[in-house]
This record gives structure tokens, sequence and C-alpha cells, in this order.
């Protein structure tokens, strides 16, 4: 039916300004288009990987189907160990919020699969980068305000 157009190598940062401004005005779909359309001329784009990332992750609670299995893609191919472990983190404390928003079902063990990323991360991290001590205080501060606990997955089977 329609093709889709090629970016220009020189449009590149320009675009990556526009897709960030994008996000900033809660419009996580039009940043995720163009980061598609920086990836495919650029596919190692280590800026166009991080946001997008952030984009697909901050349409989670909006009833999207973004699928965690499509953002994962995208962080295996950050060049950084500190990276997949601080996005993967961000992805799971992203979807935790989806799920307390909801009905808070799973929250709490999304929030821990987060936490235990941002741990991870926080081993590795740069030199004067406290990012993921932040959003490990965060996540902990969001379970003790909502009180959530791990479910009891109870057993519901027959032996």
């Amino acid at each position: 039916m329609f093709d889709l157009k090629p970016l220009h190598h020189d449009a590149v940062e320009a675009a990556l300004e526009k897709a960030e401004r994008y996000r900033l005005l809660n419009e996580p779909g039009a940043a995720e288009s163009i980061y598609l359309d920086v990836l495919a001329i650029e596919p190692d784009n280590q800026e166009a990987l991080r946001n997008i990332i952030l984009a697909m992750s901050d349409r989670f609670g909006k009833d999207y189907a973004i699928g965690d299995a499509r953002v994962s893609e995208y962080i295996t191919r950050l060049k950084d160990d500190y990276q997949r472990q601080y996005y993967t983190g961000i992805m799971y404390e992203r979807r935790a919020k989806a799920a307390l928003a909801k009905d808070g079902v799973g929250a709490y063990e999304l929030f821990r699969h987060a936490m235990e990323c941002f741990e991870t991360a926080e081993a590795m991290r740069p030199q004067g980068n406290d990012d993921s001590i932040l959003r490990w205080n965060g996540c902990v501060r969001i379970i003790k305000a909502n009180n959530l606990e791990p479910r009891d997955m109870g057993h519901d089977f027959l032996e």
C-alpha cells in the first residue's frame, strides 16, 4: 500500500530533538514513530534506542498493547551493560505503575523486578551516577505508600 519514506542522515539530530519534545508533551506514540525512523537508518543509534524504550514504556498505562518483549528487543541493542540493566528496571517500574493504576494485581512483583535491575545497575554504575539508586528508592516509596505485598499464590490446583 504505502512505503515509509527514509529520513536523511543529516536530519537525525533534529528528529531526535523533535521526538524528545513529543515525549515531554505526553505524545509517546508520535515520539516512538520518529525514533523508528531514526533507527531505520541508524540501527545502533544509542540515543534513539534509549528513548524509544522510554516512549514505549510511557504508553504502558494508556491501554496500548505494548508488550515487554517488544521493549526488550530495543534494550538488548543497548551497548552498555549498565544501561541494559537500568532501562530494564525502568520497563518493569513503569509496568508496575500501570498495574497499580489499573487494579494493583502483580504490581508488587513488578516493582521488585525493577528494584533487582536497579540494584544490579547500581553495582556497575558510572562514578557520580546515582540514577539507579534514585529509581530504587522511588520504587520503595511507592510500595510503602500503597502497602503493597507479595501476592499469595495459594494452592488452587489439584494434587
